[in-house]
């Protein structure tokens, strides 16, 4: 088997961390690694409740997942084919969940029979639990926004503001009623100027992102003029949700701190879907929601997905990349919890991010079966209903002790890259404290991985909350200067030189369209034959760093 699944270096790393941690899996590990047996690597899964205390969970799930989700090709495995399988079966899940609830729908019966009045009672609730959540219908001035990845219209590498208001926009024929807001959009007035007329398009665009080292994300590339108004409805719904004990903006942070809370008490339970958002089928939205809402919803959502040339009709409701998705599964699964126990309360009792719900222990058996009957499969691998183990939105606890494992997603390859793995090594020693025993057999590999940054870098020590701008290390090593103004700066490798696109380059009404939305522009270095007062200020788009160096940046 090939041995491009690691570099040299990671290998080294990686050795090195068996060794440090030390039981049962690791060895394991480290022997798969020796032999090259990546597939197999990268297929084993740890679970808590084979172990009995936080240390030998964390160990050996230290261990398991190192690799797992590494973004590196194995020869043996179609990654591209694998997520395509999963996708359609996701179809599949739809379609059956849609031929029961339409049959509801229509004739109130379920595979022939009348339906029970506990499902009729389930459904009414639900429905009574979404108005409450997010109002009988959205603002009827809301406003699009722009989102950061690519559309039907705009490649990805060019998805910024000023670069979507100067392509052919597209949207879908059910998505017609939207021109009326949309042509008193400055955006519309650059269009009109150039002369650009409107594509119809039946849907969005397959594409994947990476997961882990078997298998990519389904994603979808919305027409350009539906995802403006798809994310608008997004934000609608997010303010709604807000007002009733949702917060999606610091919904993470909430959700690892039940989680810790719920491990040393038992009182919550975590759940998470598979393919949440792939099995969120058209008739449960149609059934559940406001009629306003969905009509506002179905019209902007892509009702076929074109995959190699292909258009596939779409039995689920919207696709990862839709702009309101995530708001909408997490208003679905709120609702659905609710209507299993009417005394549940938004943020004081329920907790969902998404498809991350946290539900009394109590009421974890209904709240699986209603999920099962609405045609969602819970996660098995991350779902925890006893024993002291709980996770949520990327925080691991074990009786009130965080025992995350550090995932390499990449292979490191640059000095930003090596500050970044020595840190996430760092973490994970300090997991149980720097007098643990953990900190010390980890100490080595930490050392191993600064062996691969330069020297000069190697000395930009500092603190946590500057995040990868610094090795992360104990004070006395930071380096350190203070200026007159009393201010201590500290030694760090930062981003110096950007990626971006010339602001003059695009036309007047395009720049006026830019800036009365609020575009941020940065200034760059005049080149040469450039004359004098030209604009040289320029737009950054994703992933906009080119290079690095070594300077100072004021910390306290």
């Amino acid at each position: 088997m090939s041995v491009d699944f690691l570099t040299p270096e990671v290998q080294e790393v990686a050795l090195s961390l068996m060794a440090g941690l030390n039981c049962a899996r690791s060895l394991t590990v480290a022997v798969m690694i020796r032999e090259r047996e990546w597939e197999q690597l990268v297929k084993l899964k740890c679970n808590p409740t084979h172990y009995s205390c936080a240390e030998s969970y964390l160990r050996a799930a230290a261990a398991t997942d190192f690799l797992r989700k590494l973004d590196s090709p194995l020869p043996a495995v179609d990654c591209e084919a694998a997520t395509f399988e999963k996708w359609l079966n996701a179809e599949q899940e739809c379609f059956r969940t849609n031929t029961l609830l339409y049959e509801f729908l229509d004739f109130g019966t379920i595979h022939g029979s009348p339906a029970e009045d506990a499902i009729v009672e389930f459904f009414d609730r639900m429905r009574q639990n979404l108005e409450w959540l997010i109002g009988s219908g959205p603002d009827p001035t809301f406003e699009g926004r722009f989102g950061p990845g690519a559309t039907m219209s705009d490649m990805s590498g060019r998805t910024t503001v000023p670069h979507k208001m100067s392509t052919n926009p597209t949207l879908t024929p059910s998505a017609l009623y939207y021109l009326v807001p949309w042509t008193g959009t400055k955006w519309a007035s650059a269009c009109a100027e150039r002369g650009d007329g409107i594509s119809i398009v039946k849907g969005n665009s397959y594409f994947t992102v990476s997961k882990d080292a078997l298998a990519r994300r389904p994603c979808a590339k919305e027409p350009s003029i539906s995802g403006y108004y798809q994310l608008g409805l997004g934000r609608e719904m997010r303010r709604r949700l807000k007002g009733r004990g949702i917060d999606l903006d610091d919904g993470q942070d909430v959700h690892r701190q039940v989680a810790c809370a719920a491990s040393r008490s038992g009182e919550f339970c975590t759940i998470d879907l598979s393919s949440a958002s792939d099995t969120l089928c058209h008739a449960l939205v149609k059934l559940a929601l406001p009629p306003k809402w969905f009509s506002h919803l179905d019209d902007l959502r892509s009702p076929f997905t074109r995959v190699n040339g292909t258009w596939y009709r779409l039995e689920k409701f919207s696709s990862m990349g839709n702009g309101y998705t995530f708001e909408l599964e997490t208003a679905i699964f709120t609702a659905i919890c609710m209507a299993l126990d009417p005394g549940l309360t938004p943020g004081k009792d329920l907790w969902v991010y998404g498809d991350d719900i946290i539900v009394p222990t109590r009421l974890a058996s209904s709240v699986l079966k209603a999920l099962r009957f609405c045609g969602f499969t819970p996660n098995s691998d991350k779902t925890y209903v006893s024993g002291p183990f709980r996770e949520s939105c990327g925080g691991d606890y074990w009786d009130g002790q965080a025992v995350r494992p550090y995932y390499l997603k990449e292979l490191p390859n640059e000095p930003q890259h090596f500050i970044a793995l020595a840190n996430g090594i760092r973490r994970l020693a300090l997991s149980f404290g720097q007098s643990s025993r953990l900190f010390a057999d980890l100490r080595r590999t930490w050392f191993k991985c600064l062996d691969f940054i330069p020297s000069t870098i190697r000395q930009c020590r500092g603190p946590e909350e500057l995040g990868d701008l610094v090795i992360h290390d104990s004070e006395r090593r930071w380096k350190t200067r203070w200026r007159a103004n009393c201010i201590r700066y500290v030694r760090v490798y930062r981003p110096c030189s950007l990626r971006g696109v010339s602001f003059a380059r695009f036309d007047a009404t395009v720049q006026m369209a830019a800036a009365l939305y609020g575009v941020s522009l940065y200034p760059s270095k005049p080149k040469p034959g450039w004359p004098d007062g030209y604009d040289n200020r320029m737009v950054i788009g994703r992933d906009g760093v080119t290079g690095y160096k070594v300077g100072w940046l004021p910390y306290s």
